[in-house]
């Protein structure tokens, strides 16, 4: 009994422990608070946001709940602590040009990262590129945005300031086959009508449609094929699309041509 006695007169172990207890208090808090509204955006009834749209909402009021309840649960324990806010404050003004300089790129991302949510840039779900990185956007934060790349599956934080080199992928691939002029464009049309009916069939692909000629080449007739799928998909539903139609032109005898240089001799 004395020695709790002696505990409980201890003023900065009653501190800590106060300090301890808000906390904890405020780790409740907000999983509490993040809970409900996970909950409530996630609810069909209430079909408030699209999928992606209401998935990015919820990222970024998570990231803002919790920068808040950290930085009330710091001024509390200040306060525990018998250290005047106030004081505190009335020294901002002194010491936030220097703040300034030090934070300056976190302020940015802060920005980019509301712009980001304001203009619909990109959402979460939404694939992107980033130099030479192309990714799945799985969380927009206030300072970073957390992408998976879709070729090494590795997950990659990229700083919200840098939103002007960021591109949005989209699902359309554009193809030109190549086609010799000693082939009819009838005969041509016809068969990449047939080749675009085998697209459509693939695995991942939406839609598919030729477009007509697109460039009249030095050897060869340019027609322009459209597929579109899924943006992850891209890459590997190029290579389909390509071996679809390079079976097709084997089929119908149409051989795609080498480019061929011409010399003449005097």
């Amino acid at each position: 009994m004395k020695t709790i006695t002696i505990l409980l007169q201890n003023k900065w172990l009653i501190k800590i422990f106060w300090s301890i207890i808000s906390i904890v208090i405020s780790s409740l808090v907000y999983k509490i608070i993040t809970s409900t509204l996970n909950t409530k955006f996630n609810d069909q009834n209430t079909k408030l946001l699209s999928s992606k749209k209401s998935k990015t909402y919820i990222k970024l009021i998570n990231s803002i709940i919790r920068y808040i309840i950290i930085i009330i649960t710091c001024l509390f324990i200040l306060q525990i602590f018998d250290i005047k806010i106030t004081s505190m404050l009335a020294g901002v003004g002194i010491i936030s040009i220097i703040i300034g300089f030090a934070i300056q790129d976190a302020l940015k991302d802060i920005i980019k990262g509301i712009d980001i949510i304001s203009d619909n840039y990109y959402r979460v779900g939404d694939v992107i590129k980033y130099k030479e990185l192309t990714g799945k956007v799985l969380a927009i934060g206030l300072k970073t945005t957390k992408i998976e790349d879709v070729n090494t599956f590795n997950i990659v934080s990229i700083s919200n300031r840098n939103i002007e080199q960021v591109e949005v992928v989209s699902n359309l691939i554009n193809i030109d086959v190549p086609i010799s002029y000693e082939t009819k464009v009838e005969t041509a049309e016809k068969v990449l009508k047939e080749i675009v009916e085998d697209i459509k069939s693939m695995k991942d692909v939406d839609n598919s449609e030729y477009r007509g000629i697109n460039d009249l080449g030095e050897s060869a007739i340019k027609y322009q094929i459209k597929v579109y799928c899924n943006p992850i998909k891209k890459v590997q539903t190029r290579r389909d699309s390509l071996r679809c139609i390079m079976l097709g032109l084997n089929k119908n005898n149409i051989k795609v041509p080498y480019t061929q240089i011409d010399i003449h001799q005097k």
